[in-house]
C-alpha cells in the first residue's frame, strides 16, 4: 500500500460514513477531500479509470436521479467528455471514492479495502 491514500467523500452518504469508520478502525491514514467542494480533476479521473475493471460503468451513479435526468446518451460521450463532466458535476460518480498510487475501491467494499488497505 501506499502512503498517500485519498478519500473523496461526502459527509451524509452513508457509504462513506461506512468507509470512512473502517479506515478509522483499521488506522489507515488518508486526505479526506469532500466531493462536491473538492471533486477529482480530470487528469484524477483518468487515472482512476486505468484501475477499474469495468470502466465508466464503475464511476457513474446511474441509479441517481440526476443520472436518469441527463438528457444525454452515455454511450455517445468520449471519454474525455465524459471525465470533464463527472469533473464538473461529481454527483454523477459513485462514491466514496479510496484510492492510493496503485489502487482504488469504488463505493463501500470491505473486502476490496481490506484487500488493498489493511497493512
Amino acid at each position: 500500500m501506499s502512503d498517500k491514500v485519498i478519500f473523496f467523500t461526502y459527509p451524509s452518504c452513508t457509504s462513506c460514513r461506512k468507509t470512512k469508520a473502517w479506515l478509522t478502525e483499521k488506522g489507515v491514514l488518508y486526505e479526506e477531500r469532500h466531493l462536491f467542494k473538492n471533486p477529482p480533476s480530470v487528469e484524477e479521473l483518468k487515472e482512476i479509470l486505468k484501475r477499474v475493471p469495468n470502466g465508466t460503468d464503475e464511476l457513474l451513479s446511474t441509479r441517481s436521479q440526476l443520472f436518469k435526468n441527463l438528457d444525454i446518451d452515455i454511450e455517445e460521450l468520449k471519454v474525455s467528455e465524459l471525465l470533464e463532466m463527472l469533473s464538473k458535476d461529481p454527483r454523477l460518480l459513485k462514491r466514496p471514492i479510496v484510492l492510493d498510487e496503485e489502487n482504488v475501491v469504488i463505493g463501500y467494499n470491505k473486502p476490496a479495502l481490506e484487500q488493498y488497505f489493511a497493512s
